[in-house]
């Protein structure tokens, strides 16, 4: 019989280098402590830029394509050794055909969404687990924009929009049997 936890999954989109900058660095911690905490499958994702792709050719952006801007920030770094990284081209985990796959294979069906940022690759891989029929789930408090607050509540007010208001969760909303409450001594 499946359970919650075998049916959810944490994706950390693109906390890297690149994306952790003075507007989005508050999320990290939150970050580091809830994937300590997740009971079962965690997924980070990365973003990787290439020569002449659309970020490049349209947007006029050629940052991210070597380390250390690809590299996963170092404080989540001891935590990729239990979780999967996958690396992806694009701004939703779901636009590249190896991450829809993977969440396929696993029979992921809740997807918790937190990372960097929530107006693009967030709200991208969010909206894609929607167009999958899945569930998703975006953790605003642990979700960030690296072009500051505003951007963040803009992007958080388009995902209200595209997936539903009910969809929008904090950490503390998160059950217990997916993210194990601290306890007061943790604290």
């Amino acid at each position: 019989m499946s359970t919650a936890l075998d049916r959810s999954v944490l994706v950390v989109v693109d906390v890297q280098n690149a994306f952790v900058r003075p507007a989005s660095a508050h999320v990290v911690p939150v970050i580091a402590d809830l994937v300590e905490r997740w009971q079962g499958d965690v997924l980070f994702s990365r973003y990787i830029n290439y020569p002449g792709s659309p970020f490049e050719r349209l947007v006029r952006w050629s940052a991210c394509m070597t380390s250390p801007e690809i590299d996963i920030v170092d404080e989540l770094q001891p935590h990729t050794a239990r979780a999967l990284v996958i690396d992806k081209r694009g701004y939703g985990l779901f636009a590249d055909p190896a991450g829809a796959a993977l969440v396929a294979e696993r029979g992921w069906r809740d997807i918790y969404v937190c990372g960097i940022a929530t107006e693009s690759c967030v709200l991208a891989t969010a909206l894609g687990a929607f167009e999958a029929d899945l569930t998703p789930w975006l953790i605003a408090d642990a979700s960030a924009s690296h072009a500051g607050p505003d951007v963040h509540d803009a992007g958080l007010l388009v995902a209200r929009r595209f997936i539903g208001q009910g969809q929008i969760i904090s950490v503390a909303d998160i059950p217990a049997s997916l993210a194990a409450p601290r306890l007061p001594c943790d604290a």
